[in-house]
């Protein structure tokens, strides 16, 4: 009977001082933040791959773009469900306290940390040839224009909010590129010679948009002539300008967008090593 009672008092001091070592292992700050801050992120990547799917269906298949970063909604998508599923490993590890997810989770937080900073350094470098793929990238979506209506309320937006038009050639290009805009003599579109109405300048205070405020320019017009109806300036040019000018909000927002992967990863990193202590394992990254 003494031997019984004295394995059960050992069991039970074992058995508190796993409870113990449980407790004092695991912060529980550390993993209900990581939950709470996955699960925001979780959420908003579950509103942008809704938003995707929403325009995706609403367009058909008539409307259907080739061109996958021509059409916003397959980018919404794609961004969306990634960051969903990434999403989904973070909440999941953290309330499971689960390795594998986690050490997912802060990986690819941190590769695509390390692609960003990458990505702008070598953006920085070498601008000219980023200037160029941007430039490839407004001729194909002048192109697409009438194809999707997302794409052609995106190239509105950014013609009126910065007072341009058109891209490198500036409202050439769509003379050049689209093939309702184009001067060709086989082109019998109304639009011929034309731009679209987000290029024109308004006229004080319209109570009705003119659409048509963009037609039936001269095949050979030239910007001196064309600068009275219409914004000359390329759209390429119009929004570098803007971002020069606005440095410091531009890496107050690198900023707002860095610092939550950065807590993440640290977040992440802690939880997988306390985790891997209450085990038994040698923590490590």
């Amino acid at each position: 009977m003494e031997l019984g009672s004295r394995r059960e008092r050992e069991q039970r001091q074992q058995l508190r001082h796993r409870r113990q070592k449980r407790v004092t292992a695991i912060s529980p700050l550390v993993k209900y933040s990581l939950f709470v801050f996955t699960f925001f992120f979780w959420l908003i990547a579950g509103a942008l791959l809704g938003i995707g799917i929403y325009a995706r269906v609403e367009k058909g298949q008539v409307n259907a773009v080739v061109d996958l970063l021509a059409d916003p909604a397959i980018v919404l998508i794609i961004v969306g469900s990634l960051a969903w599923i990434l999403g989904f490993f973070g909440c999941v590890g953290a309330l499971r306290e689960n390795i594998c997810l986690l050490k997912t989770y802060c990986y690819v937080l941190l590769i695509l940390f390390v692609l960003q900073l990458v990505g702008a350094i070598l953006g920085f470098i070498f601008s000219d040839k980023v200037e160029e793929q941007i430039g490839t990238l407004v001729e194909t979506a002048i192109e697409k224009y009438r194809d999707d209506i997302d794409l052609q309320n995106l190239i509105d937006w950014t013609q009126k909010e910065f007072q341009c038009c058109g891209g490198k050639d500036g409202f050439k290009d769509w003379h050049q590129h689209n093939r309702y805009f184009n001067c060709s003599e086989e082109n019998l579109s109304r639009e011929r010679c034309g731009v679209p109405y987000s290029c024109c300048r308004p006229e004080g205070e319209e109570a009705v948009i003119n659409t048509m405020c963009g037609y039936d320019f001269a095949p050979d017009v030239t910007p001196t002539e064309a600068v009275d109806r219409i914004y000359i300036r390329s759209c390429i040019f119009a929004v570098a300008d803007w971002a020069r000018e606005n440095l410091f909000l531009l890496g107050g927002i690198a900023m707002g967008l860095a610092i939550p992967q950065l807590l993440g990863i640290v977040l992440s990193r802690l939880l997988v090593n306390q985790i891997m202590l209450e085990q038994g394992f040698s923590t490590g990254f």
